[in-house]
């Protein structure tokens, strides 16, 4: 049997797509679909049933991808690591939320680039969790950190860490309530307080008003600015409060210039997840990247 007509199978069957596996391998849909065409005619069985959308692979297909695909990533992973002593340099595409990925994953990787010239090129992408997935299951990415764990078996995301949402205002507006005036008061009490978010349905405060308060969020935002590190700094130059990763806004709380306007019991918790396309994982640069977010990760705790 020919191993790049199941290559080819196994990336249809993870993809789901004629069209997403022709565009990871680098190949034409129709000659795709002869590639499989033609296992399907070798084995004398169907491998995929054909949908509207996509595909989804008939039991035989399922069962060969289960005995096929571990074979072919380990293939994989001896042709891409070869046999030298010294690996050959390799650029490793990063993408993520910007604000994330500059505080926490690239500090956490830059040793990668080595101490005496680069042993692993870092190239990084900014995006939302629905862009950076997309981007990866496309090819366009290596690895990718989301904020919700993607659907289907194309790619494949482990928990990184958890992140906690605070309540912060700079200290003028915080002077101006009492001790646990937010606590007894609730949303009520922050009524004439301008909000400040990263877009117009104020996505942060919204998830803090409804999980915390139970109450609906503000109408509008007094200032939107689309990157938390903005909202950061307009928030402790004065223009109100905001709904603030701790990570992000720790150093400014401990110097003072933010005050935590409440302390729930149970603080709203956003979820990172670090992603990567099935069968890629084994690859050297990748599996490290992979190794060292999460032992980063026990230290962000």
């Amino acid at each position: 049997m020919d191993l790049a007509l199941l290559r080819t199978f196994v990336t249809v069957h993870r993809a789901g797509s004629f069209t997403r596996a022709a565009a990871l391998l680098g190949l034409s849909q129709p000659a795709v679909t002869s590639q499989i065409r033609t296992l399907e005619r070798q084995l004398g069985r169907p491998l995929f049933l054909r949908r509207a959308r996509g595909v989804t692979p008939t039991s035989v297909g399922d069962e060969l991808a289960h005995r096929a695909a571990p074979h072919l990533d380990a293939l994989v992973e001896i042709a891409e690591g070869g046999l030298e002593v010294e690996a050959p340099l390799r650029t490793l595409h990063l993408a993520g939320p910007p604000e994330f990925m500059a505080e926490r994953v690239l500090p956490a990787l830059v040793g990668m680039t080595g101490a005496k010239g680069p042993a692993v090129r870092l190239r990084t992408s900014f995006g939302s969790t629905d862009d950076v997935l997309e981007g990866l299951a496309a090819g366009h990415h290596d690895l990718a950190v989301a904020t919700r764990r993607p659907r289907g078996t194309l790619l494949s995301a482990g928990t990184l860490c958890d992140e906690e949402h605070l309540l912060v205002a700079g200290a003028r507006w915080a002077g101006r309530f009492a001790p646990g005036a937010v606590r007894r008061g609730g949303a009520e009490s922050l009524a004439m307080v301008p909000v400040v978010d990263v877009h117009e349905s104020l996505p942060f405060a919204r998830r803090y008003w409804t999980t915390v308060f139970d109450a609906p969020p503000p109408e509008h935002a007094a200032l939107v600015a689309p990157d938390l590190r903005a909202v950061l700094s307009c928030v402790v130059s004065g223009a109100g409060l905001a709904v603030l990763p701790r990570y992000l806004c720790e150093e400014a709380l401990l110097r003072g210039e933010l005050v935590t306007l409440l302390e729930p019991p149970v603080p709203p918790l956003r979820t990172y997840f670090v992603a990567v396309r099935a069968g890629t994982q084994a690859l050297p640069h990748i599996a490290t990247a992979h190794e060292w977010l999460l032992r980063a990760a026990v230290a962000w705790g």
